[in-house]
């Protein structure tokens, strides 16, 4: 059952379609305040929720990187059946999928927030293969919200899997990868005071990226989650200004 206020969402609207993708153990009610003010702009917008995601933490115990890029696969053409353009905007893990599948399929452009480029130094993960049997999920770190209210009525698990984060390793390094191969028009958005993604992980993103029009976005006074923290209206109005340059309006 997914927890309730955590469902995947949709929003009819004009030809252009964004496919939101929401992080790690997160759920899609963190794109929900981006997909509404998207939808404000006229665009159709399709808000998916991953595979293991916004039920219970056992259901992404027996996942692999690939399911969660199928469900953006499917939703890509769930939304490609019903607009012209797709816009990929992606926050965390959902940035990494947003990008790797970016390499591999026509988009229109691409938007990753808060992206990692790699996992932090842990001296437990070279021994995740052999902790995960019996430490099956770990606690996460102190978060680094901005926005209390918003805080509050957060959706995602209360813990780190480990077999997920062996994926979410695997699945950074195909990201890591891809990076030179993507072409499409490309948005880095990120928060000088993320402590989940260092800042750092954007400018080596934007090295990387094949792509020819490409640029960072810097914002100030947000944590990871930056789709409902303090700066939000500015990372919302960001990303439309990108869709509609890209699609020359």
């Amino acid at each position: 059952m997914i927890i309730p206020t955590a469902e995947p969402f949709f929003f009819p609207g004009n030809r252009t379609g964004c496919l939101l993708v929401h992080g790690f153990t997160g759920a899609p009610k963190e794109m929900r305040w981006m997909g509404e003010y998207l939808r404000d702009q006229g665009y159709t917008i399709l808000g998916v929720r991953l595979a293991g995601h916004a039920t219970r933490i056992e259901d992404m115990m027996h996942l692999q990187w690939q399911d969660w890029l199928a469900s953006v696969e499917d939703g890509y053409h769930l939304l490609k059946g019903c607009v012209d353009e797709v816009f990929l905007i992606g926050l965390s893990m959902g940035g990494i999928l947003s990008l790797l599948f970016s390499s591999q399929h026509p988009v229109s452009g691409v938007i990753a927030m808060s992206t990692p480029y790699e996992l932090p130094d842990d001296p437990r993960l070279p021994f995740a293969k052999i902790l995960a049997p019996i430490m099956p999920k770990v606690e996460k770190g102190p978060p680094d919200w901005r926005n209390p209210e918003a805080a509050k009525d957060h959706v995602e698990y209360p813990y780190f899997p480990v077999k997920g984060i062996i994926q979410l390793r695997d699945l950074l390094a195909e990201m890591r990868n891809s990076l030179p191969s993507i072409k499409a028009p490309a948005l880095i958005i990120q928060s000088r005071q993320d402590t989940s993604a260092v800042p750092a992980s954007a400018e080596k993103i934007l090295a990387a990226l094949g792509s020819s029009d490409k640029q960072v976005f810097w914002v100030e006074n947000s944590g990871h989650v930056i789709t409902r923290e303090p700066d939000r209206f500015l990372v919302f109005a960001k990303a439309d200004e990108f869709i509609k340059r890209v699609n020359g309006k």
